[in-house]
């Protein structure tokens, strides 16, 4: 038998990994065999943790282990392509709280029906988010969507730029982006 290859994923990076970490350690996975990211699963670019698992983190006999399927991917089309690499690596899944398991026709049948159910959600929260925001648009004036306050001051930059400062020069002296400060220029002006 093969080793248990456990991989741990969140979104962003204010988020924690712990729970998973735990559940995969207690599912007997070793820290040797652990693979853990910070990344979006909503496409693959960027995700050199999975990419490395993939590649070399895996061998005939093994099973990867992760707690949810949306730790794994959050569209049918990457879940699928995944389970394919791993198909023909001759590796197989376990899905910790979703009881799947494909060495098994059954569990394979069940992975497919949650890749599809996975797509749909991100589907619809994507859906639902636009239709706020679009509601929220519509108001105009009087909309609660008006994006992020400026974090720029616009006296401090005035009085720099009296100073005949450059904009680079300023949004280093006031620990802001270069473009803030041309953006704020262009639009007193």
């Amino acid at each position: 038998m093969g080793e248990l290859i456990g991989y741990a994923r969140v979104s962003s990076v204010g988020q924690k990994l712990d729970v998973q970490v735990a559940a995969l350690r207690a599912a007997g996975v070793s820290d040797e065999h652990l693979y853990s990211e910070k990344a979006t699963g909503t496409k693959r670019d960027g995700r050199q943790a999975l990419d490395d698992l993939l590649t070399r983190g895996i061998r005939k006999g093994d099973t990867l282990v992760v707690t949810r399927l949306d730790r794994l991917a959050r569209s049918t089309r990457d879940l699928h392509n995944i389970a394919h690499t791993l198909t023909k690596k001759g590796v197989g899944l376990r899905v910790l709280e979703q009881a799947i398991d494909t060495t098994t026709p059954e569990g394979r049948m069940f992975f497919t029906m949650l890749s599809a159910v996975a797509e749909f959600e991100t589907e619809i929260r994507k859906a639902r988010q636009r239709e706020g925001i679009d509601a929220a648009l519509a108001k105009g004036a009087d909309s609660p969507f008006k994006g992020r306050p400026a974090t720029i001051d616009g006296e401090k930059v005035n009085a720099m730029r009296a100073k005949r400062m450059t904009p680079t020069a300023i949004a280093k002296a006031l620990g802001v982006a270069r473009s803030s400060v041309y953006r704020y220029l262009q639009e007193a002006s």
